[in-house]
């Protein structure tokens, strides 16, 4: 095994690097944490006793409830809400916190989102989607290195674009020496990179290249003078995942439980506090340098959470799908899957979904079908996702199918992305009792102004269905919810272009979905998705007013203050 890497002893033109960072520091001191989403000293405090009753006063609370009522008060007890708009109770047990007229919603809940595998990132992970320059990828890169022990990486895999940065391009060796230059640093774009690396960084690829191969599969890196990075393909490996294999070598379980912290602290600090993680391309077995960054075991990949579950340390809501990715006919793993799992078994923490993002492969024909009919006889939830019109056609036609031999219409099934939907498909999912989630990413790679982007936002929430919406987070797209939902009600790609256009939806839709019909695709729309009484206690208290905000201003959205289960999970200190 690799050890940490030790950085090399520093040459002139490693000092002459220091002291351009030092200048660097000196213009940048206190926005990279802004930027980045990921401040470290908003700690939350120890969790309220069972005995302690939390009210919030004074505060424009969306409670999102069927009337959509706004109230200035709530109180908190025992990790549910016990009261809405009552007069605040006093007494020694009491704790009462003024919000100052500061806008309240719901904790938000994502469908459709990868969190897990964010949890399972190696190195010191870096919050890079909310940049939109080199000068704010430099800023945040400077900031996370006061975290980062001597010998450790700095990275950002996957979350972010070059498309949202004003350069178009990403950062060269150069500019991420001058944020930092006394840590190696790599960032990966996406599934399969390309990726970009910075002097020390380029040292130890280089060494590694050089030296007898660690792996007999592994491919040189080759990284370039600028720091450059090639990307692989989905299989048989490449150069950015064989340096992707390196660093996930040095990982131990106490870094992925690093990570899974990291990962649900920036959560809660954009107020996101209940995620249905959907898996993607499982690959169980040992590592391996084919392996690209949503390549993970799947039976292993939540240890991490699993442990800070058992320590009572976990702060966002998980319910986990299985996804199937298998050919084969005989279909062994879905198999015993469904022989050997239940469903929705857990608690209000942390608790097993069903089957999704898939069964099996779209395009594996006949497996497909199987796999919907094993799903359907087995009386599980079952989810696909779809990429176009025929995609959403074929799995309609297969769910009516397995509806004709086994009874789907309670269980839920759900189909997720639907870029393009027509009336009739929709009528038909609904007739079966489906859900639609309309993933609001594609601004992500959208790049000319000419192709609209979708998905039909108006036409699938004007037709009546089960609907929410996902930002297919943390792979190729954010995981911060405002950035979506900045797109769902504007059409707005990163080049400022309207690529949906006719099809946008008011503020206080987009933010139902995030919320309340969000709840229903994780079976919790009794206890989560808006506030009342009875109601688990998950609510962000934003840093600025959602409703009047200027439409740039909704991506710069984050909490300062966020309740999980009555307890104080993340707070700036600003109430």
């Amino acid at each position: 095994m690799f050890r940490r890497y030790n950085p090399i002893a520093l040459s002139q033109d490693d000092n002459k690097i220091f002291s351009s960072r030092r200048r660097f520091l000196a213009t940048t001191a206190g926005a990279a944490a802004v930027l980045s989403g990921s401040d470290t000293s908003a700690q939350p405090p120890a969790p309220l006793g069972d005995d302690v009753t939390l009210t919030l006063t004074n505060g424009k609370i969306h409670t999102l409830d069927a009337a959509d009522t706004v109230v200035n008060s709530v109180t908190i007890r025992n990790g549910r809400f016990v009261a809405v708009a009552a007069p605040a109770p006093s007494g020694p047990s009491v704790r009462t916190i003024d919000l100052n007229g500061r806008t309240v919603v719901p904790g938000l809940v994502e469908p459709h989102i990868h969190i897990v595998s964010l949890a399972n990132r190696p190195g010191y992970h870096t919050i890079l989607e909310n940049t939109t320059s080199m000068r704010d990828v430099q800023e945040a890169l400077a900031a996370r290195r006061k975290d980062v022990p001597q010998g450790a990486w700095i990275t950002s895999m996957g979350g972010w674009h070059p498309n949202q940065w004003a350069e178009h391009r990403h950062p060269t060796l150069a500019e991420l020496d001058e944020a930092v230059p006394d840590r190696p640093v790599f960032l990966y774009e996406r599934f399969t990179g390309p990726a970009a690396t910075n002097t020390l960084g380029k040292r130890y690829f280089d060494s590694v290249d050089a030296a007898p191969p660690v792996h007999p599969d592994i491919k040189k890196i080759n990284v370039s003078d600028a720091g450059a990075i090639a990307p692989c393909g989905f299989v048989g490996g490449g150069p950015c995942a064989s340096a992707l294999f390196l660093l996930r070598r040095m990982q131990t379980f106490e870094d992925k439980k690093r990570s899974t912290v990291d990962a649900m602290r920036y959560s809660v600090s954009v107020g996101l506090t209940s995620c249905l993680d959907q898996v993607l391309f499982p690959t169980p077995g040992p590592l391996h340098p084919s392996q690209i960054l949503s390549n993970l075991d799947q039976y292993r990949m939540y240890d991490s959470w699993l442990a800070l579950h058992r320590e009572d340390r976990t702060i966002v809501r998980l319910q986990m799908n299985f996804l199937q990715n298998q050919n084969d006919p005989q279909l062994p793993e879905l198999h015993e899957r469904l022989r050997n799992q239940f469903q929705f078994f857990g608690d209000d923490m942390m608790r097993t979904g069903a089957i999704g993002e898939w069964a099996a492969p779209l395009n594996s024909g006949a497996v497909w079908m199987d796999a919907q009919r094993l799903v359907g006889q087995a009386g599980w939830r079952n989810e696909n996702a779809v990429q176009n019109l025929a995609g959403l056609k074929q799995v309609v036609e297969g769910y009516e199918a397995v509806n004709r031999e086994y009874d789907i219409t309670k269980l839920r099934w759900v189909v997720h992305h639907v870029p393009e939907v027509n009336s009739d498909l929709l009528s038909r999912l609904k007739a079966l009792g489906c859900g639609v989630e309309m993933g609001a990413f594609r601004w992500v790679t959208s790049s000319d102004p000419k192709v609209v982007a979708g998905p039909p936002f108006r036409t699938i929430v004007d037709h009546g269905i089960q609907v929410g919406i996902h930002g297919d987070g943390v792979h190729i797209a954010p995981l911060n919810p405002w950035l979506h939902i900045y797109y769902a009600t504007t059409g707005v790609n990163s080049f400022g272009d309207q690529v949906n256009p006719a099809q946008h939806l008011t503020r206080a839709e987009a933010l139902r979905l995030f919320t309340r019909n969000n709840s229903w695709f994780l079976r919790m729309e009794e206890t989560i998705g808006s506030i009342g009484a009875g109601k688990l206690a998950d609510l962000a208290v934003l840093d600025r007013d959602y409703f009047s905000v200027s439409d740039a201003d909704i991506k710069k959205i984050r909490s300062v203050l966020t309740i999980v289960n009555g307890n104080i999970v993340h707070t700036t200190g600003t109430v």
